[in-house]
């Protein structure tokens, strides 16, 4: 997995809780108040990256098992092509004597 859709979401994520923050910060409210909704998002946000970071090892499991299953393929594919060559080369050779006679 590349850097870049790990940094963007750790920005989007920080970005969101940072925005939410001065929101709240700056809202109109009494302290115990905007303590308890910087509280309630904060705890929002942690329960939805742990959800995200969850998803995002569950899909490098899947892509780890494609790729292994992929190279799984590619070198049944190398041998039956290396079969094949071998078969065609006896044929070859079968058709060179059979020429000769």
């Amino acid at each position: 997995m590349s850097n870049f859709p790990k940094g963007f979401l750790l920005g989007l994520i920080s970005g969101s809780v940072l925005g939410s923050l001065v929101a709240l910060l700056y809202a109109p409210d009494k302290g115990a108040n905007t303590r308890d909704k910087i509280s309630y998002r904060l705890n929002n946000y942690m329960d939805e990256l742990s959800q995200l970071i969850d998803r995002l090892q569950d899909e490098k499991g899947i892509v780890s098992d494609a790729k292994m299953e992929g190279d799984h393929i590619v070198e049944e594919a190398q041998k039956r092509a290396e079969d094949l060559i071998s078969e065609a080369e006896k044929l070859l050779e079968n058709i060179g004597e059979a020429r000769k006679k």
